[in-house]
């Protein structure tokens, strides 16, 4: 069982986020809002046998709160966690603190997620971030203290003032920080946000996404989705289960998940409210998309096409098992007779080759 925790609280809201958060919520707001969330932990887990296998807790900003704030949260899920569960946290550079880092890993997180985007002074203040170049080998440094092996930085490329060789400057920065774990991310101009506004702010330049997946491959960084990059056994199990298509829960508002009881066996998405006062007010609402055959079918295919996992042959119908095969020929898959899966050499390309082998 793979679970899901949003925290929907920040210091600050960067102008590139769409992710649902509050910036400078007040202290009673959130004291409601664990309360909703350990009341729907605890009820949820009534009716569930499984054994977790991995959590992942984002936003938001995790470390925004105080630990404190966690601790119901752990006793309700600690009961049930198997002998390698993975328990993954997101954090800023700007609100973490070695205290914070120590005691979250008392709980039993044994991963986490730093939103480092940058490692130029002019490009964390473009992006809105508030912490400094030394603030993330700080909060890198202190983590590692703490006792967490397992450790992502997330980075931002694709900006309007990213070129080669700034990029190759930044990516030294990120490599020397000796996480074993790097997701690196081009800037998306999301709707709502206010670079919504300037979409000039983005280089969606292929060349400079090329450049910094073989930089990082230089540094030992195997990439094993469009986005992410590891070294030392450092992948994350819960995209992992993601991308492969298993069933989630998804706790907190705006979070969304897989894992309930449905109509007639179908495969349901639930998601939570889209506003912390309405997911207090009944932290056990959810709304219901039933996903047909081909949603899921197109979403295995999607995200197998952007990773590691794969396509399996069993999934495509004929005429789609003979364009895959075209497209083997040109050496832009490769197929596993063993596994009986196609694999894609190229995830620049994941989108142009989903909708080839699927006709359009």
């Amino acid at each position: 069982m793979q679970i899901y925790i949003h925290i929907p609280f920040c210091t600050s809201k960067c102008p590139y986020c769409a992710f649902g958060s509050l910036a400078n919520a007040r202290g009673d707001l959130i004291t409601s809002y664990f309360k909703a969330l350990v009341f729907e932990i605890q009820h949820t887990l009534k009716s569930l046998t499984q054994k977790i296998s991995t959590i992942f807790i984002g936003g938001g900003t995790p470390s925004s709160v105080s630990a404190s704030f966690y601790e119901p949260i752990f006793t309700a899920l600690k009961p049930r966690f198997n002998k390698n569960v993975e328990v993954t946290t997101e954090a800023n550079p700007s609100s973490t603190s070695l205290s914070w880092l120590t005691q979250m890993r008392k709980f039993g997180v044994n991963r986490v997620s730093f939103g480092a985007q940058s490692f130029l002074p002019k490009k964390l203040k473009f992006l809105g971030r508030t912490h400094s170049v030394d603030d993330i080998f700080k909060a890198v440094e202190d983590a590692k203290h703490a006792g967490f092996r397992h450790i992502n930085l997330d980075f931002i490329y694709g900006t309007k003032h990213d070129t080669r060789e700034t990029l190759a400057a930044e990516l030294r920065s990120l490599v020397s920080a000796k996480t074993d774990h790097i997701s690196a991310y081009s800037l998306t101009i999301e709707e709502g946000t206010p670079f919504a506004r300037r979409p000039h702010f983005a280089n969606d330049d292929e060349t400079l996404a090329k450049f910094v997946f073989d930089e990082l491959a230089k540094f030992g960084y195997t990439q094993y989705e469009i986005s992410n990059f590891a070294r030392y056994g450092g992948k994350c199990r819960h995209n992992v289960g993601y991308w492969k298509g298993r069933k989630y829960i998804g706790f907190g508002a705006y979070a969304v998940g897989t894992l309930r009881g449905c109509f007639a066996g179908e495969r349901c998405r639930f998601e939570s409210p889209k506003n912390v006062a309405d997911y207090i007010a009944d932290p056990l609402a959810k709304s219901v998309e039933i996903l047909t055959p081909q949603v899921v079918k197109d979403e295995r295919m999607f995200l197998g096409l952007r990773s590691f996992v794969g396509v399996k042959r069993a999934l495509l119908g004929h005429s789609e098992c003979e364009r895959a095969g075209v497209l083997v020929g040109e050496g832009l898959l490769c197929y596993d007779a063993k596994k009986a899966t196609f694999y894609n050499t190229n995830y620049l390309l994941s989108d142009e080759i989903w909708l080839y082998i699927k006709g359009r």
